[in-house]
């Protein structure tokens, strides 16, 4: 009898653990307090990319509440023109709690993840002060490789004093330490000829060898270190530059073919998505989308990558460009595409924060008026936002630009500049007296080729 009871009370006991057998959860919960919020939206972006994940409402009380799904890594935390970044991890509940008229100093963030998030705040604050006194790419190669290891030995060791940290999360910052090392060896030839001005410099044979002994098959790593990511990016980046030069196509559609082959779902998909940008300004649109397809898994990616597709095959050549309305003009009134009928037009998208765009001004203030007395308009779009109009409207006068100086009506998010998939400027299209596309990537006012582009056609 007695042995009948022990039987059903281990029955008891296995039914009992099957029952409160917790899922694995695979989220993170952020909540908080924002004191004297100016804005009652908080935004959380992609550390990388900015790019929003998630939009929550601040409550009269100042307080919000939000849940990240498949959360690991950072992100940019965003209330009006405050920011601040945070580390995330599955399972981590975290309050941020702050002062929005001191916003970063009054940080505080407890709960479980604090030690991590204290972790890195401690880091950046390291790394911060190996930005003062003289610029490394200045010294020798040996001077510098002694400074960079130096740092790596700091990092190291923050790692190890810090209490709290498992043993899993250390060893990811140990390697991620030794590759941000490694990127800081791989970029030292080209910094050091520009910082120390020594355009002819070249690295010794051997200063480089420790690169030699990544793994680039490294999934985990691939997905816990941007440093890492950063090498990989670059092993095939080279072997993508060769097969440009060799096939005579371009690096945008050599790399993707170079990606394609890779056995690792996580380093292929990765790098691919990295890659999607070059949909939108490759000269073999069917050939570029048929490959990225075929070498894709991921079904996120993939439908980004179609969606782009369908929108970039109606703005091929030969297809009615899509129309601006109503867009401000810097002289007065307002302009639209249809105003321009007639002639060519020459269109070039650019915001006042872009290096490359302001870079190109000489050549395009020298092209119009190399072209001045012909049938064509030089039309800037700037795609700046409501808080740089003041800063358009100066630099227009400062740099005396010439042509038809116009600004969107809605930044990026303009339906002409969301129709011609614009991911990146500058951006430059040209028309023909229609109002149908020649080119919708354009080549550049610094491109000789624009020159003939344009003599073949005027």
């Amino acid at each position: 009898m007695k042995k009948s009871i022990y039987a059903l009370g281990l029955a008891v006991i296995s039914l009992a653990s099957c029952k409160t057998e917790s899922t694995p959860v695979d989220y993170a919960v952020v909540t908080g307090k924002i004191k004297n919020a100016s804005s009652t939206e908080l935004i959380i972006a992609s550390f990388s990319n900015r790019k929003a994940i998630d939009t929550v409402t601040i409550a009269a009380d100042g307080t919000f509440t939000d849940t990240i799904a498949n959360p690991k890594g950072h992100y940019a935390v965003i209330n009006d023109k405050n920011r601040t970044d945070i580390y995330l991890e599955e399972g981590f509940n975290i309050a941020l709690n702050t002062d929005a008229t001191d916003f970063n100093k009054s940080i505080v963030i407890t709960g479980n993840g604090s030690t991590e998030n204290s972790f890195f705040k401690a880091k950046k604050e390291k790394e911060a002060t190996f930005k003062s006194g003289t610029n490394p790419y200045t010294l020798d190669e040996a001077a510098f490789k002694e400074e960079m290891t130096s740092q790596k030995k700091a990092l190291n060791s923050l790692v190890d004093n810090t209490e709290g940290l498992t043993e899993a999360f250390k060893t990811t910052q140990k390697n991620d330490n030794n590759y941000s090392y490694l990127v800081n060896l791989s970029n030292y030839e080209r910094y050091h000829q520009h910082y120390a001005k020594k355009p002819e410099f070249k690295v010794s044979d051997n200063f480089l060898a420790e690169l030699d002994a990544i793994d680039i098959t490294n999934d985990k790593d691939f997905s816990n270190s941007s440093a890492y990511k950063s090498l990989v990016t670059a092993h095939y980046s080279k072997i993508a530059t060769k097969k440009a030069e060799k096939d005579s196509i371009s690096f945008d559609l050599a790399m993707l073919k170079t990606v394609a082959p890779i056995e690792s779902d996580a380093i292929r998909n990765g790098l691919l998505k990295d890659a999607i940008f070059g949909i939108t300004i490759t000269d073999k649109l069917d050939e570029y989308y048929n490959t990225f397809i075929s070498a894709s898994t991921d079904e996120e990616i993939n439908k980004t990558v179609k969606d782009y597709y369908t929108k970039l095959k109606a703005v091929e050549k030969g297809n009615p460009s899509p129309k601006f309305v109503g867009y401000e003009n810097h002289a007065g009134g307002k302009t639209s595409l249809e105003d321009l009928k007639g002639k060519y037009v020459y269109i070039d998208v650019w915001a006042t924060w872009c290096g490359p765009c302001l870079a190109e001004i000489p050549a395009l203030k020298e092209t119009e008026e190399a072209y001045h007395n012909k049938n064509i308009e030089f039309v800037s779009i700037s795609v700046d936002r409501p808080d740089a109009y003041n800063k358009w409207k100066q630099m227009v006068i400062d740099k005396e630009l010439g042509g038809i100086q116009l600004i969107a009506d809605n930044n990026f998010e303009s339906d002409f500049i969301q129709d011609y998939v614009i991911q990146g400027i500058p951006k430059f299209i040209l028309l023909d007296t229609e109002g149908n596309i020649v080119n919708a990537n354009a080549p550049r006012p610094s491109d000789p080729k624009l020159k003939e582009v344009l003599n073949s056609l005027l």
